[in-house]
């Protein structure tokens, strides 16, 4: 049977915390991390007694190194998956089973949790900045992907031992969306199941650092397309084929389309 792990990454969020560790426990999982990220509230101490394994960090060093800490030692426990979700209470816990079917259905694909469905339940500039990025993140990456903000993810355990991607406390938010683009260099793909979009009137703010955190991942996306030559074929994969294979699109028009930005591409 296959192994699993769930990462909760945590900064300062003793108010939801053990409320949502607990759900993930009642589901059959392997092994449970929680990471505190340097919080002041005493996060740490509201799940000290629970079942899990608890890092702790001396000091806040941002989501992607707390993610990146949590996910590796789940990797080094021998597991085949590895769950991340947040511990503000924007996901549930329940939906855990979801993706771990979703996954034994797409061996070695990454799941990811889409919330752009419930276009009403989300703020309209956080909509629309996450359209934004799926357009930037699916061309980088060669395919649609529907929700590259998402961090209700699941990852194979493969995929962590084997990528290297640098994290910082500066870019926090960027570790997300750039291992989407470098893992489908090396053949992982992501899948999307719907999940339900969580934005509770009184939750606290967002960690999320507006227009800095959009400059760090902008930066990424840029340099990643830049260094490939604006990866055309990753442009024509994520966004043209799609629009030309919609069934109210004429077959002839769409056969000609597909094998002549094909034929053109490939001489690039």
């Amino acid at each position: 049977m296959p192994k699993y792990a769930v990462v909760i990454p945590a900064f300062n969020e003793a108010k939801t915390v053990r409320e949502v560790t607990e759900q993930v426990l009642k589901n059959s999982i392997d092994l449970v991390i929680v990471v505190d990220d340097g919080s002041t509230d005493g996060t740490a101490d509201t799940v000290r007694d629970l079942p899990i394994m608890l890092i702790e960090h001396e000091q806040n060093q941002g989501k992607a190194v707390a993610l990146v800490n949590g996910m590796k030692h789940a990797a080094d426990h021998g597991v085949d998956a590895v769950i991340t979700l947040d511990a503000d209470g924007q996901h549930k816990p329940e939906d855990i089973p979801r993706f771990i079917k979703a996954y034994e259905e797409n061996t070695n694909h990454i799941i990811i949790g889409a919330r752009l469905a419930d276009k009403h339940l989300i703020p309209r500039k956080r909509y629309i900045a996450n359209k934004i990025a799926n357009f930037w993140i699916s061309w980088a990456a060669g395919y649609p992907i529907e929700d590259s903000q998402s961090g209700f993810r699941l990852y194979p355990a493969e995929l962590i031992r084997s990528i290297d991607i640098k994290v910082s406390k500066d870019k926090s938010f960027v570790f997300e969306s750039e291992i989407l683009i470098k893992a489908a260099q090396l053949n992982y793909y992501s899948t999307p199941i719907k999940i339900a979009a969580i934005y509770e009137e009184d939750s606290r703010p967002s960690h999320f650092r507006g227009g800095m955190d959009i400059t760090y991942i902008t930066r990424m996306v840029a340099w990643s397309l830049i260094t490939r030559f604006f990866y055309l074929p990753g442009l024509y994969r994520s966004a043209i084929k799609p629009q030309w294979h919609r069934n109210d699109a004429p077959f002839l028009f769409r056969y000609c389309c597909d094998w002549g930005i094909t034929l053109f591409l490939a001489t690039v």
